[in-house]
Order: C-alpha cells, then structure tokens, then sequence
C-alpha cells in the first residue's frame, strides 16, 4: 500500500470515529421539550409528567447524550467536588473511611478531593487552602488538629463536616464516634475473664480519640474496684512498630499483667510480634484486644479480639452529612455505637 493510500485510509477510519458532539438542544428536539426542561429533568429538580420524562430518557438513550458535569455544576453555582481533609492516606482506618466517603458522593454525583495533614496543624490549614482554591463545594475534616476557632470561621464561608469533634457552628455538622464506651467494652471483656492486671498500650495523647480511650480504660478499672496503674500504660502511636516498642517497654519493666488493651488494632499488630520474638503466646500466656476492627483482624494469628469502629460507615455518614448541608437542610444521621467482636486473641488468664 502507498503512502498517499494510508493516508486517506487513516482519514476515512477517524472520519467514522469523530461523531457530532450530541447537545442538550438535539435531545430537547428529539424529546419534543425545551431545553430547560431536558436540563432539569437530568438534574432531578424537574416537575413533569411521566410522559416527559419518558420521552427525554428515549431521547438520551438514542443519542447516547452524556451529560457534562463541570457544566452542570457551574450552572448551579457548584463545582460538584467535596474536599476532604484527612490524615494519612496509606492508614487502613482512614483508608476505610474514604472509600465510604467516595461510594457516598459518588451515587450523588460529586468528586472527592483528598488531601493530608500528617495531624499538623499548619499542613492542615495549608491543605484547606489548597482545596478551596480548587472552588470545593464543601469540606470534610477527618479529625485532625485545627483548632475549634479555625474550623468555626471555615464554616463561615462554606459547609464543613468535622469527625471526631463535638462542635456547633452555623454551617458546621460535627460528629464523634463513642471511643470511652468502646474501650470500657474490651476492660470489661478482659474482666470477665477474670484478669486483673491489664495493660494499656495508648495512641498519641493528642489525639482526641487516644484520650478518650484511655478514660475509658481507666472508667472500666475503676468501675471493677480495680486502681489505675500508670506503670501499666504505655505509649504508642497508632502503627505497628510503635505498639512492638510498648510491649517490649512493658515486658522489660518486670511489671506483672496477664492482658493487653492495645487503643487500635495496627499497634496490636505489633505487639503480636513483640510477644513472639519472645517466646509469649497469645492467648495463652497473655490475652490481647485492639480498637478499630480493621479487615485484617480476622485474618491475624490468632484472630484478633477488638472493638468494631465502622470506618466505611463513618465515611459514609460524613458525606451524607454533607451533601445534606449541600442541599440546606440540617443533617439528621444515626450514629453507630462501638460492640466488641470476640475472636481467639483473649481468654481466662492461666492459673
């Protein structure tokens, strides 16, 4: 084949490939309504008969119309995107949290534009900047450490949902999950069980829900007439190697404990290690139970006992909270509470 024959071949082969653009117009003429109609049907906000409705779903299934988004965001004033503020992205937590948050903007949909603080409060401000230069329609802070004050003058200027905060603003829904009453649920388990001298490994004091659950340790002692030993606590960060580091730290200070309240599952995780290398075995030697209930509680050896924290549904709840600010209503949403799931990581202590 000569070149000057490739060339138109390729040419004919684009031509059958490069279709008219289909407009709002052609489906409102195709559907016999105006286009303001057509535009308000697909927007959901259109008062009209089934008959109409029916004609202008023909008229886009034919023509294979596809609504432009930007468009009709912009036609309404909205860009159709939710910024949302996390913390790390690469936590199995929080990755839950946005997956829910995502699936929930998606069906309405909205775009979700992550960013993250690493729990610093400068970054923090810096990634709201950047999200609202990027005209976001909203916010949703993921706990984090901005103060009260900053979250409260956001909300002035537009709709913010913050997690992990009791907080009231106008155009500020805030909403916390019960950590003190989750981690009472694990002490009394252990209780039950008959230990008594049971050790905490904590998250990092400047988090919110690291303090409530170490109140919520202490609650649960207290409540059994057991007295708080700070000798016992030991301090983690929310990862692995810290909760290894805690338990080895704990091991080392010849205290005698015979559980283990590990404030979320990752620093379990590490413990887990931690008590293999040295030759302790879970439950058997020492009992063992997390906070959150990641996917990979199940699958630890052995099964991790923890309290169920719903990351995806507290995601989920976030957005919908959300995009009922969005649609100038006052978010009405059911807070899950904390239930503990017993696997084989807890057991009576051996006499």
């Amino acid at each position: 084949m000569t070149i000057k024959a490739e060339t138109k071949r390729r040419a004919r082969r684009a031509a059958a490939h490069d279709k008219p653009q289909v407009t709002l117009g052609m489906v409102a003429e195709a559907a016999g309504v105006s286009p303001s109609t057509v535009s308000r049907i697909l927007n959901g906000t259109a008062i009209v008969s089934d008959e109409k409705r029916e004609a202008v779903d023909r008229a886009v299934a034919a023509l294979g119309f596809v609504p432009n988004p930007i468009a009709r965001g912009l036609a309404g004033g909205r860009t159709l995107s939710i910024g949302v503020l996390t913390q790390a992205i690469d936590s199995p937590f929080y990755g839950a949290e946005l997956r829910g948050i995502e699936d929930e903007c998606d069906k309405a949909g909205y775009n979700a534009l992550y960013v993250s603080g690493h729990w610093n409060a400068a970054e923090e401000a810096r990634c709201i900047e950047v999200l609202r230069s990027r005209r976001v329609d909203g916010i949703i802070v993921l706990t984090g450490r901005l103060s009260d004050q900053a979250l409260r003058a956001y909300a002035k200027s537009l709709p913010v949902v913050v997690t992990g905060r009791t907080l009231k603003a106008p155009g500020l829904f805030s909403f916390n999950f019960d950590s003190v009453g989750g981690a009472r649920l694990a002490i009394e388990h252990l209780l039950s069980f008959g230990h008594k001298r049971i050790a905490c490994i904590t998250g990092d004091q400047a988090h919110p829900d690291a303090v409530e659950r170490l109140l919520g340790y202490r609650q649960a002692l207290e409540g059994a007439g057991i007295a708080y030993d700070p000798a016992l606590v030991a301090a983690g960060q929310f990862n692995e190697e810290s909760g290894r580091v805690a338990i080895e730290h704990l091991l080392d200070s010849r205290r005698r404990f015979t559980a283990v309240f590990a404030c979320n599952d990752q620093m379990a995780f590490g413990a887990t290690l931690a008590l293999y290398r040295r030759g302790l075995r879970v439950p058997d030697d020492l009992s063992l139970v997390g906070f959150d209930d990641l996917g990979s509680a199940s699958f630890a050896i052995p099964p991790l006992t923890t309290v169920h924290q719903p990351g995806y549904e507290l995601g989920q709840i976030a957005a919908q909270a959300m995009l009922q600010l969005l649609a100038g209503h006052k978010p009405d949403i059911a807070m899950p509470e904390p239930r503990l799931v017993v696997r084989e990581s807890s057991a009576a202590p051996r006499r």
